[in-house]
Formats: C-alpha cells, sequence, structure tokens
C-alpha cells in the first residue's frame, strides 16, 4: 500500500534519456529512419505523441501509404520504394494481404520494437527545446501523460519527423508556408490561389459495414444538415458511391485556406461535421435503400494531414526538378507521385477534388533537402523536407517522405562514426559514402550504381548450373481482346529480335503494331516510335513474324505496342518472368489517368500516354516467341547494384527447366566471410497498398522461398525456408573461412521464372 501526505506541490516523476540520435515524431518517416539508423549501430530515441506508430498509414488515420508506385496507374515502372519502407510493406503484404489497418499497426510495432537500438517512446509529446548554442540542440523536454513522466532527452543529432515540423520551428529553423509566387523559382503550375488558395487541407475517413440486419442512424446534432447540397461531389458519381468508404473518401477534406497548425482543432471539428452529415445523407435521405444494414464502424478522431510546415533547406526541390527528372550528385532518395493539388475549398468546392499532373518517369530526391542551413545536428525528414508548394504536391506523400527518413536514418549513423555534422555528408567526398552505404541495405537510388570495393563477389568467379535464354511467353489459353492497346514490355541490348505472336481476328482487318522506346532509355513512358508494321488479317487464327530491323546502342526496355482493334484478340502468357511485365494503354481515373495526360499550355507539364500493367491475377504477359532469345538474365547481371529491373531484369535466372538451380562463387585464394546479402525479386512493380485494397499474393511469385548455402567442405551456412522478403541478411556469429560457396534454390511453385537480383559477401 501506498500512503502519501499532503504536500504544497508535486512534480512528475522527471527521468533524462541519451542517445546518439534523437527522433520526433513515429509516422513512416521517423520509423524507417528509426530502425535504419538503428542497425547502422547507433543508439535512438523514437518520440510518438500518439499510442501507436505510422502517423497518417495508422489505424487512427487509415490512409494507405503510396508513392513512385502510384496505385500501379503511371508510368513507373519497378519503382516501389526499398529498404526498410520496401520490408515492412512485403511484410505487411504477407501478413496482412487484406489491409487490416489494426495489424498494420502490429507490423511496424514489431519491426520497431526487435531493434534492441531503439528506445521507443509512445504517447510522449516534446514541448521545449534547449539549445548549447544558436546552432546546436542540446534537448528536448517530453511529457507522457500516461505514465505521469517527464523526460529530458539529450542527443548529438536530431530529426524532425513530426509532419508539421514542431522541432525544427521550436529551435528556430527557417521555413514557409504556402504557395510561393510564380517568380520565386519559375514553375510553370502556380496555383491560381483564388481557386487553390495556399495550402492542402486535412481528411477525415470513415469505414462502415454491414451488420446482416437493419440498423438506424440519428445524426448529432453537430452534423452537417442537408450534406448534399453544400457538397456537390455527392452528386457526382466519379467520387461518389454507396459502396466505398475509407481511403475513397480522401477528397472530404477541409482547410486549405487555414492555418494548418494552429486551426487544426477547428479543421477537426468541421471535417466531423461533413463525416456524420454524410453519414446520415446515405442512411436517411431515403435515396440508398441498400444501405439500410450498414452501420458506421469507425470514423477518425483526428484529420490526416497534406501540408503544414516547409523547412529551408540547403537546396529546394521545385516543379522543374519533378518534370525535367533533374539529376543530383547527392541523390539519395527519390519520388514518382504526380504533382498533386487540391482547390482550398477542399469537399466543398465544386471543381476536381484534385489536379495531378505526372513526371515521365521517377525523380531524384537530393539530400541537401534534408539538411537546414539553421542548425548543425538537426535533420528534417518527411513532407517538410525542403521543396516548393508545388513539388511538395507530389513528395508529401507518405512511401517519398519514409525514403528519405532512411537517408538520414543512415546519414546520422554515419555522421556519429565519423564525428561530423549532417551538412558534412552532402559534400562530393562524403556523400558517395552514403549513397552507398543506402544501396547496400536495399535502398534504390535510380542513375547509381554504386560499390565501395568491399563486395568479395566483385574478385570471384561465377558458376551456373544453367541460365535463362528466354525464348517463348507460352499460351495458357486465355486471350486479350484489343479493346485499347497493350504491350510487351521487353528489355534489349543490340538488335531486336524478331517476335513471333498469334493474333485471332473475328473478321479480316487490319492490325497496327509499334515498336516503340523511351526518349530517357531509363524511363518507361514509350514516347518514341522506332518502327512501324501494318499487317493484314484474315478471319480465325493468324500466325504474325514481326521483324522490325531496329538496333539500340545500350540496354533499355521496348514496348511491342499492338494498338486499338476490338476484332483481333492477342494470347496471354501465365509465365511470370523476372523483369518482364504487359502493359496497357487504359484509364485509372483514381491517379488521374484517362490513357493520356494532356496539359494546359504554359505550365510546364508535358504530354504523354499512359501504358501500365494489370494487377495479378489479371496481369499476365502476351504470349510469343523471340528469335533469337532473350539473353538478359546471364551470371553477368549479378555484378551490378542495381538489384530490381531497372534498364535491364538485373538478376541471374536459371532455365526454365532447371528444377535445383545452383550458383557457385569461386576465389584464387581462401576468404574470410562475416555477413552474405542477398536480394530477391519481390516484385517492386507491384504497389503494395499497406490498407484497405487488399493483394492477390502474400508472397510474391518471383520470390524465391528455399534455398541453402555451403562451403568449399560442404558445410551448411544457411539452410532458408519459406523466405518471403526482398533481402536477407546472413550474418555468421564466427568468420567463415573458404575459397568457395555454393548456393542452391528451390524454384518457386507455378510457372515462374525467378531471378537472384544480387549478392554482397563482406
Amino acid at each position: 500500500m501506498l500512503i502519501c501526505n499532503s504536500e504544497p506541490q508535486r512534480a512528475l516523476r522527471s527521468i533524462t534519456l541519451r542517445a546518439d540520435y534523437v527522433i520526433a515524431g513515429g509516422g513512416m518517416t521517423g520509423v524507417c529512419s528509426a530502425i535504419t539508423a538503428a542497425r547502422a549501430g547507433i543508439k535512438v530515441i523514437l518520440i510518438q505523441d500518439r499510442p501507436v506508430l505510422g502517423g497518417n498509414a495508422s489505424s487512427e488515420v487509415r490512409l494507405w501509404a503510396l508513392g513512385a508506385t502510384s496505385h500501379m496507374g503511371n508510368n513507373n515502372r519497378w519503382s516501389r520504394e526499398g529498404g526498410v519502407l520496401d520490408e515492412i510493406l512485403v511484410e505487411n503484404t504477407f501478413r496482412n494481404k487484406e489491409g487490416n489497418p489494426v495489424l498494420f499497426d502490429m507490423v511496424l510495432m514489431d519491426k520497431v520494437l526487435a531493434e534492441p537500438n531503439i528506445t521507443l517512446l509512445l504517447n510522449t509529446v516534446f514541448y521545449e527545446v534547449e539549445k548549447s548554442d544558436t546552432r546546436t540542440i542540446r534537448w528536448l523536454k517530453a511529457v507522457n501523460p500516461q505514465n505521469g513522466t517527464e523526460y529530458t532527452l539529450e542527443g548529438r543529432l536530431f530529426a524532425d519527423c513530426t509532419g508539421d515540423g514542431t522541432l525544427g520551428y521550436l529551435a528556430g529553423a527557417s521555413f514557409r508556408m504556402g504557395a510561393e509566387e510564380r517568380e520565386t523559382y519559375g514553375e510553370g503550375f502556380i496555383p491560381d490561389k483564388q481557386e487553390y488558395g495556399e495550402l492542402l487541407g486535412h481528411s477525415i475517413l470513415f469505414y462502415m459495414k454491414d451488420a446482416g440486419r437493419p440498423v438506424k442512424y440519428t445524426a448529432p446534432d453537430f452534423a452537417l444538415k442537408h450534406a448534399e447540397r453544400h457538397i456537390p461531389k455527392l452528386l457526382n458519381p466519379a467520387y461518389f458511391d454507396i459502396g466505398q468508404h475509407g481511403c475513397k473518401y480522401w477528397w472530404l477534406e477541409y482547410g486549405g485556406r487555414l492555418d494548418t497548425v494552429a486551426d487544426t482543432e477547428a479543421i477537426k471539428f468541421e471535417l466531423w461535421r461533413v463525416v456524420y452529415g454524410v453519414w446520415n445523407y446515405i442512411k436517411n435521405s431515403g435515396r440508398f435503400p441498400q444501405a439500410e444494414c450498414l452501420t458506421l464502424e469507425w470514423a477518425g478522431l483526428f484529420p490526416g494531414k497534406r501540408e503544414s510546415r516547409r523547412f529551408t533547406g540547403l537546396y529546394t526541390l521545385t516543379q522543374q526538378d519533378i518534370i525535367e527528372q533533374h539529376t543530383h550528385r547527392d541523390a539519395v532518395a527519390y519520388g514518382g507521385w504526380a504533382i498533386d493539388l487540391h482547390p482550398s475549398d477542399g469537399v466543398f468546392s465544386p471543381n476536381n477534388g484534385c489536379n495531378q499532373w505526372h513526371s515521365k518517369g521517377i525523380y531524384q530526391i537530393p539530400y541537401r533537402c534534408y539538411i537546414t542551413p539553421d542548425l548543425d545536428n538537426l535533420f528534417i525528414g518527411g513532407r517538410i523536407m525542403s521543396s516548393s508548394h508545388v513539388a511538395n504536391g507530389s513528395t508529401r506523400v507518405m512511401c517519398t517522405a519514409a525514403l528519405g527518413g532512411q537517408a538520414i536514418g543512415m546519414a546520422a549513423a554515419l555522421c556519429i562514426e565519423t564525428n561530423c555534422c549532417p551538412a558534412d555528408y552532402a559534400r562530393p567526398e562524403k556523400i558517395v559514402r552514403l549513397q552507398t552505404e543506402l544501396i547496400k541495405r536495399g535502398q534504390f537510388i535510380p542513375g547509381l550504381d554504386l560499390s565501395d570495393g568491399k563486395n568479395l563477389l566483385e574478385k570471384a568467379t561465377l558458376r551456373a548450373s544453367s541460365e535463362l535464354h528466354l525464348d517463348e511467353l507460352p499460351h495458357d489459353g486465355s486471350w486479350f481482346r484489343l479493346e485499347y492497346p497493350a504491350a510487351q514490355l521487353l528489355p534489349v541490348d543490340g538488335r531486336m529480335p524478331r517476335i513471333e505472336i498469334l493474333a485471332a481476328a473475328d473478321e479480316a482487318t487490319e492490325l497496327r503494331i509499334e515498336l516503340r522506346s523511351s526518349l530517357r532509355r531509363e524511363n518507361y513512358t514509350p514516347d518514341r516510335t522506332d518502327a512501324v508494321q501494318t499487317v493484314r488479317l484474315t478471319r480465325g487464327e493468324n500466325h504474325l513474324a514481326l521483324d522490325f530491323d531496329v538496333e539500340y546502342e545500350n540496354a533499355r526496355y521496348v514496348f511491342v505496342c499492338f494498338m486499338t482493334n476490338d476484332k483481333v484478340r492477342l494470347p496471354l502468357s501465365g509465365r511470370l518472368v523476372t523483369g518482364l511485365t504487359s502493359v496497357f494503354n487504359h484509364r485509372n481515373p483514381a491517379v488521374s489517368n484517362f490513357g493520356r495526360q494532356t496539359p494546359p499550355e504554359g505550365i510546364g507539364i508535358e504530354s504523354f500516354e499512359f501504358w501500365c500493367p494489370k494487377r495479378r491475377p489479371e496481369g499476365k504477359n502476351l504470349a510469343m516467341r523471340f528469335k533469337p532469345a532473350l539473353n538478359a538474365f546471364g551470371l553477368d547481371r549479378l555484378r551490378n547494384n542495381y538489384f530490381r529491373p531497372y534498364l535491364a531484369p538485373n538478376g541471374w535466372a536459371a532455365a526454365i527447366e532447371d528444377d535445383a538451380p545452383e550458383l557457385e562463387i569461386d576465389w584464387d585464394e581462401l576468404q574470410t566471410i562475416s555477413q552474405i546479402r542477398l536480394f530477391f525479386d519481390t516484385d517492386a512493380d507491384h504497389a503494395m497498398e499497406n490498407v484497405q485494397m487488399g493483394h492477390h499474393d502474400e508472397v510474391m511469385p518471383c520470390c524465391i522461398r528455399d534455398y541453402d548455402l555451403t562451403d568449399a567442405a560442404g558445410n551448411e551456412l544457411a539452410r532458408i525456408r519459406d523466405n518471403h522478403q526482398t533481402v536477407n541478411t546472413l550474418t555468421f556469429p564466427k568468420p567463415v573461412i573458404t575459397p568457395r560457396l555454393r548456393l542452391r534454390l528451390k524454384r518457386p511453385a507455378g510457372d515462374v521464372c525467378p531471378a537472384l537480383m544480387g549478392i554482397l559477401i563482406e
């Protein structure tokens, strides 16, 4: 029993914690930054003011985490973000392919709690910053009302991943809110402030369920009355459908004309009025008898934010960086979401809920965007990174933000190791180390094939039981009718092979076939036509032989495009091959994809077509034969550091008839090996939305599940079963000394040609 006598006054329990790296904010950016830094060997404190991790991706907001893949509705092939973020999304798809937001909370919690170098403080709000001098943060003061504890959090380095930039604000760093004028950066897509105001608003989502019996609903007095009179989109079938809920209501947005930090509570109450008013319209307007048994299962308790403060960095990303795909010597991350601006009146606006303009491909983000010139030991991560208001329309999305979080987490570890400041790693002589360490951990950086020379594979001789020479994608009996254009995306290096394909015609007709490629060979936008053939078809099946007589100087992807003709069907193949996909010139209005992007003149945005894949199980290759075979899957592919399809498939694949592929790695002398990283194909083209949508596969079909690793004497070094992850890190408690390694793979079930995407041996 505890008995406390009266005292004049008491204070909360006080605890001081110290770490190398203190991160404020436990959204996707903060989580990925913390895990990256902790695995690199430094001590991390992660502060989160909520009871769960994930921010907008958590069960408290329930927005799907997206980035460059954009629901697979743009031309950014194989662009899902890598590293820790990829690990989280792959794990969630494995455990939670249905997209339950509560289970995603636990995936994040599991990942963070597994790291002994992370001290996690949930329900903890920091409110004060102390500086040792004008440029150095010394500690943060924070309080947890759940356990009645006040914390002093001391660190050598700090990161602001709060979304609103609260730490940077309190520490005095320079920032902006709102839209710049056109002359500031010369951006063409400067919004009309009459329609778009200064800021993007907040949203609150809701979920419903069928109770199996009639359920009545009495709206609270504060609910918006006659919602359909105030919200034009409720009468617009492009936005409103009785069957949709959750993220489909992203357009329930408000606050773009207010201060999205100071007015957050007022914005929340208005959004509650909207949500409960919309539900009242659904239940009680009499227009939706099918809603009789529906009940409101969940509504957000606080809003998901899109935009508030943006901090000044050593470089400010602009529209031109995104649309023109500028390259940066200090690139550490990338984006690919459209420039996505919303009318400031949000849900009450009669205009489109968003105005999205895409780039032709992904764009680099420089490290300098995450460094403030005002403080020597603070990183700025997430949507508060240094960008213009227009560029923020793309960089703000969670997966892009989290990729930057991984970059600053790795930078923090290197700064501690080398006793440097964050800005030091922006220097040319240091940035390559940061970029290389990120790549070694699975973070793809477009255009960078870097190695630090430590990979023992580079001086080894490689031998394999077989190599894939792809001469056929066999017909599985299914067909695609050319109601809209279809293409097979193929890797080519040199002369284009002869294509043989079957075409079934309902009647005599002509079929136009185009060979296309990208003006920028790293892109997947077919904006250059290299050859055209028009073939006459007779009724029934026609065997076509296509010889385009085109040679390409460098490795790249090309499109064999079959143009619209609804009298023609093409055969499909269920065979899945690493680095191959079919794409279609069709519509995906969810990401402003209407088959072709046609922007107004003068806004600095390009016109082009969208050619996008279909999701499994519908997504298949076009059935065809190649003469000569495609030789893009040899052992030499293991000697690059992209670890995903980019310019080429970039993986070694065994022949389709090789049921037990083996790889032998030989050296001329004994090697001392402490760690091996293996990179597998978890389909970086698949957008792994964490909530709501659900996925066909819990394990990506081309991922190698089972393998064995032995040394020269036949000693077993690893026996892995049921792998589903992209990166497997094998760390040996005692270094292995051997002149040879043998890797035995088990081919996954089904008609798949999997690949080993890379090996790092140190």
